[in-house]
């Protein structure tokens, strides 16, 4: 009787399973965050379009298009984790840049100073670099793989 007990407690915790089961959770965290983020589209859409039967604001509905255009991003990019299991960098990369821009479109530039200007100019810049660095990384760090085997020799 204590070795059945012992082995289903161990069947409890078998890694696999488990990393299963927080996979499954995952995936339902992830669904729901679809589904969240396309019913806020539709809101937006909505009141974007309620929005053109008054006096037209053109930095406000410059300022929908780019958010409805992110949360389009955002949902892009949820829908490739759940098929590739990973997050494209690229990607995030660009909705970033554009979510920056919004916002120094949603308040003008005039109207930002001059310290949140040069700290918006650096990060965009930063972002810029990481963006066009993207196509070198995969051969980067292979280079950085083979030097490491290299440097390592096996043991006699």
């Amino acid at each position: 009787m204590p070795q059945r007990i012992i082995i289903e407690v161990n069947n409890w915790f078998r890694r696999d399973r488990i990393v299963r089961n927080l996979e499954l959770f995952q995936d339902i965290i992830v669904i729901s965050l679809c589904v969240s983020l396309f019913c806020v589209m539709l809101i937006r859409l909505g009141d974007m379009f309620l929005s053109f039967l008054r006096p037209l604001d053109l930095r406000q509905v410059t300022s929908d298009i780019l958010f409805i255009l992110i949360l389009v991003e955002l949902f892009r990019l949820l829908v490739d984790y759940l098929q590739e299991r990973s997050i494209s960098v690229g990607a995030a990369v660009e909705i970033t840049i554009v979510s920056a821009l919004r916002e120094v479109i949603l308040r003008g530039v005039l109207e930002i100073s001059r310290d949140q200007l040069f700290g918006l100019s650096v990060f965009l810049l930063v972002l810029s670099g990481i963006f066009l660095a993207l196509p070198w990384m995969p051969r980067l760090l292979e280079q950085v793989k083979i030097s490491k085997h290299e440097t390592v020799e096996p043991e006699s």
